[in-house]
């Protein structure tokens, strides 16, 4: 350095940062050549060390989102939370287990959808998902030009590059603030999947959750690998535009996204117009959406009634309406006899649900928000909560829109709105409930199908199938709920494809998808209609009763538990303590 040169000042806080990023960018090509046994034997020690942590994890968790003492709640914790990282690092080992020739595709079945794409069969797998997730089944659908021929070739395309030829790259990932499993799911997505080494900037609203994270995935910590730093914008502004920082990914909302590329404020419109984002690097994204759930009509039962309404509930107030894939859209049938009966049913299995208090920030506000835009707005009054508010829509023209403001504005609280659409028949309807979702909503997100078999079977089978390829959602979920897609860590999860960084909607990419399939469109989570033992009495099979994941389920805090242990160690002997509480749930 010459007498008239200067360094600019450095912020001392930020210094541990770039200590950080400098450690992950020595490290960042040996990492990209690691083996997959070398890989495997991490996370096996992650596996071992993730099941000590467990317990304190979801107990802190439910502390923070205070979720009362005792309440069947706090499984959330447990399954949103550790076993949905442990299930990911299941399905990891078993992927690099056979990556040499790529031999676990062989196990997974193939077909052609009615648009002539491929799909392949993900779940069920073996023989636990047969036993715990019995019925349930989850589909892949390739993007078109992916063929059964050359389906290797766009699976898993990282591993296809020599270890010694690969890049060695940083990855900035924002971690999301709802979900514990979101930021762990997101460092392997980089880490295993793309051979990037990752520094994770937990969001403050559960940072609080470094230190299970920091024992759990010391493994990688002491292997270079990765780093977890806490903060708030200050410190995510210098991450984002830290020189020695590749990519990013962020899972949040679009306006954080727009901020990152685009500049924020009023630098975002000018920026877009003239094309010239403030930051180049590559960015992947999930940034949510007005997810909406479609019923169709059908001839349900009281009891369907009844099961089906538990489930509406749970799509809305599942981590007390703090998700993604929070049902925002409650699309109904115009015609059908039994909507208001469905409401009211939904209504009141809102008020059962056990209480809490709304614990992400900003929720008051985005409630009071929601009902200022509204006209008739409802509220299903839930004891020692708040009350969840509705909004039933009409439309504002003989083409059916309706009020802008609700299909383009995902509120992050427990509120939603509904609206009727008429239909000559249910595949008539379920065509328009599309069109309406795909044409009106904000993003791609997630989207529920909620439908009778015999319905099914009445449009059929090839005609339902048509009507899903029409839907442009990542995840699709048809009586279930997307949030399963979201646990199965072997499911892409992601928007659809198409999104643009001027127009990123629900992002761009996919996560999670431990087959790592390159050229994903869709995933599609199909689930009984009827719980068990009532399916019996319709000749469908499932052992399922109540879901562990509902909101309703009194069990839900030990079956969290007993099956982040099933994933640990799987074994027969832990399968009737499972379906005892799973009965009583």
């Amino acid at each position: 350095m010459t007498a008239t040169q200067v360094h600019p000042a450095r912020d001392s806080a930020l210094e541990p940062l770039d200590q950080a990023v400098a450690e992950l960018k020595n490290n960042a090509l040996k990492w990209a050549q690691t083996s997959p046994p070398e890989r495997i034997a991490l996370l096996a020690e992650i596996r071992d060390r993730l099941i000590k942590v467990a317990p304190a994890w979801a107990e802190e968790a439910a502390r923070q989102k205070q979720i009362p003492a005792g309440s069947p709640l706090a499984g959330e914790e447990w399954i949103s939370g550790p076993y949905a990282v442990m299930g990911a690092c299941n399905q990891l080992i078993a992927t690099l287990s056979e990556m040499d020739g790529k031999t676990y595709l062989d196990k997974i079945p193939t077909r052609e959808s009615v648009t002539g794409q491929v799909i392949a069969g993900i779940v069920p797998h073996s023989i636990w998902d047969r036993l715990l997730l019995s019925g349930v089944r989850a589909d892949v659908w390739m993007q078109k030009g992916v063929t059964k021929a050359n389906l290797a070739d766009h699976t898993a395309g990282a591993y296809d590059i020599p270890a010694a030829e690969r890049e060695g790259k940083v990855a900035l990932i924002l971690g999301a603030g709802n979900i514990a499993a979101i930021p762990a799911l997101d460092c392997f997505q980089k880490l295993f999947s793309e051979h990037q080494v990752a520094i994770l900037k937990m969001n403050p609203v559960n940072e609080y959750l470094d230190v299970y994270l920091k024992d759990a995935f010391k493994p990688l910590i002491d292997a270079g690998a990765l780093r977890i730093v806490r903060g708030g914008i200050e410190v995510g502004k210098h991450l984002c535009n830290h020189p020695d920082i590749d990519e990013l990914h962020i899972t949040g909302a679009g306006a954080s996204h727009d901020a990152i590329v685009w500049g924020g404020g009023e630098e975002t419109a000018k920026n877009k117009a003239a094309g010239t984002p403030v930051n180049k690097r590559r960015i992947t994204s999930e940034l949510g959406a007005v997810c909406p759930t479609i019923v169709v009509p059908g001839p349900w039962t009281a009891a369907d009634i009844a099961f089906q309404s538990e489930h509406i509930a749970t799509q809305k107030l599942h981590n007390s309406g703090f998700n993604c894939v929070a049902c925002q859209m409650l699309v109904l049938p115009q015609s059908w006899s039994l909507s208001d009966t469905l409401m009211k049913s939904v209504e009141k299995a809102m008020a059962s649900v056990p209480s809490r208090p709304l614990y992400y920030p900003g929720a008051k506000d985005r409630m009071a928000g929601f009902s200022e835009q509204g006209d008739n707005i409802l509220k299903f009054e839930r004891p020692g909560a708040d009350a969840c508010i509705v909004e039933p829509l009409t439309a504002e023209s003989a083409s059916g829109e309706t009020k802008p403001w609700f299909s383009n504005n995902e509120v992050f609280a427990p509120a939603m709105s509904t609206y009727r659409i008429e239909g000559a028949d249910a595949a008539d309807y379920l065509r328009k409930a599309v069109a309406y979702a795909n044409d009106q909503l904000h993003g791609t997100l997630g989207a529920n199908i909620i439908i009778h078999p015999a319905t099914i079977k009445e449009m059929g089978e090839e005609t339902f199938e048509a009507i899903i390829a029409d839907l442009h959602y990542g995840t699709i979920a048809i009586n279930a709920w997307t949030g399963l897609g979201f646990l199965m860590a072997q499911c892409p999860w992601g928007a659809f494809p198409g999104h643009t960084l001027d127009d990123v909607q629900s992002g761009i990419g996919f996560v999670h998808n431990t087959y790592m399939f390159d050229k994903v469109e869709r995933c599609v989570v199909y689930a009984p209609f009827r719980p068990f033992p009532r399916n019996l009495l319709s000749l469908s099979f499932t052992l399922l009763p109540k879901p562990p994941w509902f909101v309703s389920n009194r069990k839900q805090d030990k079956l969290g538990q007993l099956l982040t242990e099933f994933q640990y160690q799987p074994s027969i002997l832990k399968v009737p303590r499972i379906f005892l509480n799973a009965l009583l749930g």
